[in-house]
């Protein structure tokens, strides 16, 4: 807590016994960790941070929004 204090953070928790509080974010660092943090050995924090931009960037948004769209399908797919 005194770190997030010194940062000006304020910290967030859900209600005891709430299991879908934490589903959406436990899902993406599942996926980050699978797609990412696993694939390989990192040399440098800069070259996994640049990996993880990336594959959000590229993968991750892009699966969430067609998604939401449905069935996967990007808005000018049907054209």
């Amino acid at each position: 807590m005194r770190l997030l204090k010194n940062n000006g953070l304020h910290g967030s928790m859900g209600r005891v016994g709430s299991s879908s509080d934490n589903a959406a974010m436990e899902s993406f660092f599942s996926l980050l960790q699978k797609n990412v943090l696993n694939t390989r050995r990192w040399n440098t924090r800069e070259e996994l941070r640049l990996a993880i931009v990336v594959w959000i960037e590229t993968k991750y948004n892009r699966r969430r929004r067609q998604r939401g769209l449905g069935m996967g399908l990007t808005p000018n797919s049907g054209h």
